[in-house]
């Protein structure tokens, strides 16, 4: 076992806030730890002395070991919250506000939820009242603006002391008790609690900073939301625990804004996904993003585009990150200097792997996953508040990868993302892959629906105004690539949906494809007047009768309609 190894044994045997007063007396009170929204500066003092404050008065509210849900863009509110509640000994489940109500009182019932902090400031700027209102039926709310007011003089006395008398004044948390609990999209199901322990967090932590060599000189920005496990682990508390200044910026959507600020901090490591990467980059000036040294994208595929449109204009490398939220969430990554396309470079220290066959595919398998950041386990609607624990610590990812000999790993895809056509098995993402090298400028999606023939087919949603089949076609048979994963008809839309964690939104594309489908086969049936030759335009099942997706196999063009963004989030509760 290598020291590398070992230190992170040692190291992860430690409760997120002991981790963090230990951060804070390293790097000094004085020192600016985070950079809020608006562009406040808040140093280690700053936080420290909100988190026990908030927590004193947070603790009148609660029981210990209570699971407290937490419902903030990215942002110093964020953050303290989270850190005031572990400092009482309380467990924050970060909640998704992007979900809509069902989903997020689903999560409240898995976990036992029976409070929620937000703030009034936020709830006003995202226009989230309608939210609330669902939410307040099932669970108290608790506005950050009235824990404020009753803070007492007992608490800010506590925000003075506690920093110089953590053990005494602080809950002392079991390393293997939850710590954090995150949850699923939903997207299958209801979504599912996933409890992390406190050594999961801070052992995947110790795993990133022993996996990517950081500058002492490292300033980070994260827009990504804390909600999500990517830009709570790596994109907030990986900074702050080793000491690194971050900037927050609340809505990973503001993509004209965010260049701006990247340059005006001096950034240097961007947390994002291969998507909002490639916009940022488009809305900024040549030079504009030049301070960063490198960009680190999960969630999705990065492209090759993306990383020479990175090198080029801006002079700073894209490594991507894979990871799920069960395993806190970094699995593996690329390392600067040591980027292997088609990878995403080796798996993080003291991470074991096994692949299992899958039937139909050759040269890879079914990823499962076992380490210190691999999580407790889940919590489902179905019997709300009953862990389900992992089977000896392994996780099934779902996910099917190869790992060559050197260790590098390349993922094919999720097992959902295959298609069988008439009994071959087709990654979806080989079928992005191939668009994004005929569109690179564009964002593309497929999509699996039934095929009286062939029993499945292949559908792909993209932006790209015309995207004629036949190009795809003579791409892909001049590069090698079998026609079976050519999309059988191609849908144009204003905008592919995309989520507020920046992946790409394979749900609402599948009911796309479904509508334009069923679009096309009610016409289809209809009785034929007079000749036609084009596909006419698809309409949506609204009162507004907007025009939907344009549906083609052959080099008909159609417009489709724009989704709504989600509300620009600009600021967080102070």
């Amino acid at each position: 076992m290598g020291d590398p190894i070992k230190r992170i044994e040692r190291r992860s045997r430690r409760a997120i806030f002991q981790a963090y007063l230990e951060s804070a007396r390293k790097n000094g009170a004085k020192t600016v730890a985070v950079t809020d929204g608006d562009g406040k500066d808040f140093t280690f003092q700053d936080i420290t002395r909100a988190s026990f404050a908030l927590g004193g008065a947070i603790a009148r509210l609660t029981d210990k070991n209570e699971r407290v849900g937490i419902l903030l863009p990215t942002g110093a509110g964020a953050v303290i919250s989270l850190f005031a509640l572990l400092s009482r000994g309380r467990v924050p489940a970060m909640l998704n506000f992007t979900s809509g109500s069902k989903n997020l009182l689903a999560a409240c019932k898995a976990a036992q939820i029976g409070r929620i902090v937000t703030a009034r400031k936020f709830v006003d700027l995202a226009n989230l009242d309608k939210l609330i209102g669902e939410l307040s039926d099932a669970v108290d709310i608790v506005y950050l603006e009235d824990i404020k007011d009753q803070v007492k003089p007992r608490d800010k006395a506590l925000a003075i002391v506690g920093p110089f008398l953590p053990g005494l004044l602080s809950a002392r948390s079991d390393p293997d008790a939850a710590g954090v609990i995150l949850f699923t999209s939903g997207t299958e199901g209801a979504p599912k609690g996933v409890v992390l322990s406190h050594r999961n967090i801070v052992a995947n932590i110790e795993q990133i900073s022993a996996h990517v060599e950081l500058e002492p000189s490292d300033k980070f920005f994260n827009p990504l939301p804390t909600f999500h496990c990517y830009g709570l682990t790596a994109g907030a508390l990986w900074p702050i625990l080793n000491g690194h200044p971050v900037v927050f910026h609340p809505s990973p959507l503001q993509t004209k804004i965010i260049p701006k600020r990247i340059f005006e901090t001096g950034s240097t490591v961007l947390f994002a996904t291969d998507t909002f990467l490639s916009q940022y980059m488009r809305a900024s000036d040549d030079g504009g993003m030049s301070s960063l040294r490198i960009a680190v994208c999960g969630a999705e595929r990065v492209r090759d585009e993306t990383r020479q449109a990175a090198e080029k204009r801006f002079g700073f490398e894209v490594l991507e990150g894979y990871g799920v939220t069960e395993g806190s969430p970094v699995l593996a990554a690329n390392q600067p200097g040591d980027i292997r396309s088609g990878t995403v470079g080796k798996l993080l220290p003291g991470i074991e792997a096994r692949l299992e066959p899958v039937e139909g595919l050759e040269n890879a398998g079914r990823l499962h996953v076992r380490g210190h950041n691999i999580m407790k386990g889940y919590l489902s609607p179905d019997n709300p508040g009953v862990l389900i624990p992992l089977t000896d610590g392994w996780h099934d990812t779902g996910d099917i990868v190869h790992i060559d000999d050197e260790g590098y790993v390349s993922i094919r895809g999720r097992l959902k993302r295959f298609a069988k056509i008439g009994g071959e098995m087709v990654s979806l993402a080989i079928v992005e892959n191939c668009a994004s090298a005929v569109w690179p400028d564009n964002l593309h999606a497929a999509a699996i629906m039934p095929d009286p023939k062939k029993g499945e087919q292949i559908i792909l949603v993209t932006d790209r105004k015309d995207a004629p089949r036949s190009l795809l076609l003579s791409w892909a048979q001049s590069h090698g690539v079998p026609e079976i994963a050519v999309p059988k008809k191609i849908i144009e839309v204003e905008e592919v949906p995309v989520l507020g964690t920046g992946k790409i939104d394979f749900l609402t594309v599948k009911t796309i494809a479904e509508n334009a489908l069923m679009a096309t086969t009610a016409r289809v049936e209809e009785p034929i007047t007079e000749p036609t030759t084009k596909v006419e335009k698809e309409h949506t099942t609204d009162e507004k009768e907007k025009p939907a997706a344009a549906i083609k196999d052959s080099d008909d063009a159609a417009p489709a309609p724009a989704n709504d963004d989600m509300e620009d989030v600009k600021d967080a509760a102070e």
